[in-house]
């Protein structure tokens, strides 16, 4: 049975292979203009930043170097019930160097498009162990009216052990603000 988290709890990750889940909606009084949302991923190391550019992972990079983590693609219309992108995860063979895995969402043209998150509703993240159950899930319930990125939730380690926590904290820049943070 999965454990639903509120903003800013914390759950051990016991398995070594698993997939992480991220859905939304938008809603249907938008601005006329479709939704395109993207996950990315960015791998940290104990400084807080990535070690190259290649430990971003997102649409056009879908693997990291290590091979640890890999974005299954990029879904551009999150049509339909369940996760609209996964990311597949695999701490075993991961990079002694990244220490915390990141989750954002933005939105694609969010500027251009005049779109936010709190035009976005049913937003989650999720583990899903490789027997298909879900672990773990974070429901964001924020109404984050002037974001344009939100990062859902990232999986850090401390003391040899692999946590994951709900974050649930957006940034108005989007991915820049985001590429700035980690950079």
């Amino acid at each position: 049975m999965a454990i639903n988290l509120e903003k800013g709890q914390r759950q051990s990750i016991e398995a070594p292979k698993f997939i992480v889940g991220l859905g939304w909606d938008s809603n249907s009084s938008s601005t006329g203009e479709g939704f395109d949302l993207d996950a990315s991923v960015f791998l940290v190391g104990a400084n807080g930043k990535i070690p190259n550019d290649n430990h971003f992972v997102y649409y056009n990079n879908l693997k990291s170097p290590d091979g640890a983590v890999t974005h299954t693609g990029d879904n551009l219309t999150g049509a339909g019930d369940g996760d609209d992108e996964k990311i597949q995860i695999d701490l075993s063979t991961i990079s002694p160097e990244v220490n915390e895995i990141c989750f954002v969402v933005t939105i694609h043209h969010a500027d251009t498009r005049r779109q936010n998150f709190g035009q976005i509703r049913n937003s989650f993240i999720r583990i899903i162990d490789q027997t298909n159950t879900e672990l773990v899930k974070y429901e964001l319930d924020e109404d984050f009216s002037i974001e344009t990125a939100v990062e859902f939730g990232r999986i850090y380690k401390r003391n040899n052990e692999w946590k994951f926590e709900a974050v649930g904290i957006g940034m108005k820049g989007g991915l820049q603000d985001y590429l700035n943070k980690y950079n």
